[in-house]
């Protein structure tokens, strides 16, 4: 069994930073790890993503502004979000799973394990 917990959210002003951690327990060292967003009213989408090898996927709209990062003698995933623009507000949810195609590693429908999520606002 999977268990992810996320911290690291707030409220920030447009060209601010801010990290998420989500906290991993049970088997997530062979799974493909990511982070997806969801605002009200709107669809759940694929923010970035790594797999047990250290491969890494982007949204276009986070390319350049968003790291992912994991630190697996810990078990935790990060996200670094600079840059930070009001679009970015939604809820931020750590996953895992195991996508077969690289072409899947945003597709939120191949992820099985969920966080709770936590909020990020960015205001401008």
């Amino acid at each position: 069994q999977v268990q992810l917990v996320e911290s690291g959210g707030g409220s920030v002003q447009a060209g601010g930073s801010l990290r998420l951690s989500c906290a991993g327990s049970g088997s997530t060292y062979s799974s493909c790890m990511g982070w997806f967003r969801q605002a009200p009213g709107k669809e759940r989408e694929g923010v970035a993503a790594i797999d047990s090898a250290g491969s890494t996927v982007y949204a276009d709209s986070v390319k350049g502004r968003f790291t992912i990062s994991k630190d697996n003698a810990k078990n935790t995933l990060y996200l670094q979000m600079n840059s930070l623009k009001p679009e970015d507000t939604a809820m931020y949810y750590c996953a895992a799973g195991r996508p077969y195609l690289y072409s899947d590693y945003l597709n939120y429908r191949q992820f099985g394990y969920w966080g709770q999520g936590t909020q990020v606002t960015v205001s401008s």
